[in-house]
């Protein structure tokens, strides 16, 4: 039997084909990576948490010993200048000023009598019908008797201002926020029995890391944002500052005076309290894109023209918790990568997902 010609052709031209089909190379994976492009920070926003606290406050209390028998607010009650918000028993500061009325009207007799007196004697003393020492002694019976009336008279006076500290009021409008008596209670004086702020001005108080405070002074301007409703802000400046760290926390409390602020900050609210410092010029990045390698400090740099990785070595500033500051070996506007930083190649081709960062 001939052989066809065209047989070893056709299988030399299937057997170069197979070998073209197997010296092709797999197409290159492209892989997409997370990144951020450096942007040195030259401004730092600190927050501190606290709450919106009257400026002025007053603890109420009675000047005397005495049973209270009424107290016309409780707490979140707004209060008038002058309205009377507690009560002492009465009684025995009304038996007292009895007391003292009755003990002017014997003064006032006395003196009466005893100026009646001294006109007799002086009448007969220009007849020569007594004696100067008469006279002298009936004149000193009407001094004395005056001086019982002006002691009498002070006597009254007292009590009159006695019977009124058994009435407590505020000497200003605001809103009572602590009650410290019951009715029926026996207190002393001094004693607080109603707590009344003062609704305006307003002010939050934080408290504030002791190594933040070095630049703070009087007037430093601030942020407040109510922490219930974050949309809510307003600007605060600085009124006071703790002369002293606390021992414990070593921080300090600071007062920040509330300017026009809503009335959604209420007394007790809470907020957060902002702060933006310049700081000299810094990068910082997340734990996630160093790369440390043969005792080196690496990141990634993304090449905008090839799309492809190169490490570079950098020299490290300090490191946080989940991120570091990079000392030099970065320049702003360089696109570095911020995950999967052990599985990259030198020259390896990636995607930078629209939006740059994730």
């Amino acid at each position: 039997m001939r052989r066809s010609p065209c047989v070893p052709a056709l299988i030399l031209v299937a057997s170069l084909a197979g070998c073209s089909r197997s010296e092709e190379k797999p197409p290159e994976i492209i892989r997409p990576v997370l990144s951020v492009v450096v942007e040195p920070k030259s401004v730092e926003t600190f927050g501190f948490a606290g709450m919106v606290e009257p400026q002025y406050s007053a603890d109420l209390s009675f000047r005397l010993l005495g049973r209270v028998v009424s107290r016309d607010v409780k707490v979140g009650d707004i209060v008038t200048k002058g309205t009377t918000i507690a009560a002492l028993d009465p009684t025995a500061l009304e038996l007292a000023l009895q007391a003292s009325k009755a003990d002017l009207s014997n003064a006032q007799a006395q003196f009466a009598n005893a100026s009646a007196s001294e006109e007799r004697q002086r009448a007969l003393l220009a007849s020569a019908n007594t004696s100067q020492a008469v006279y002298d002694a009936a004149q000193q019976a009407r001094q004395a008797a005056a001086a019982g009336v002006e002691r009498a008279n002070a006597a009254l006076a007292k009590s009159q201002e006695q019977l009124g500290y058994a009435r407590l009021f505020s000497d200003f409008d605001g809103v009572v926020t602590a009650v410290g008596a019951e009715i029926g209670q026996t207190v002393s004086p001094g004693q607080t029995v109603v707590t009344v702020a003062r609704t305006d001005p307003r002010e939050a108080v934080v408290d504030i890391p002791d190594q933040l405070t070095g630049d703070l002074a009087v007037g430093t301007p601030f942020q407040i944002i109510l922490q219930s409703l974050p949309s809510i802000t307003t600007a605060a400046r600085l009124r006071e500052i703790a002369p002293q760290a606390e021992g414990s926390t070593r921080t300090r409390r600071v007062r920040l005076t509330l300017t026009d602020p809503p009335s959604a900050f209420r007394l007790g609210s809470t907020i957060t309290a902002t702060r933006m410092t310049k700081v000299a010029p810094t990068i910082v990045l997340p734990m996630s894109a160093l790369l440390e390698k043969d005792g080196a400090e690496k990141v990634w740099i993304v090449d905008p023209q090839t799309s492809s990785v190169s490490a570079r070595e950098i020299k490290i500033a300090s490191k946080n918790s989940g991120t570091f500051t990079v000392a030099s070996g970065l320049e702003a506007g360089m696109r570095v990568v911020t995950a999967g930083v052990h599985s990259l190649a030198e020259g390896q081709k990636v995607k930078v997902p629209e939006g740059g960062a994730s």
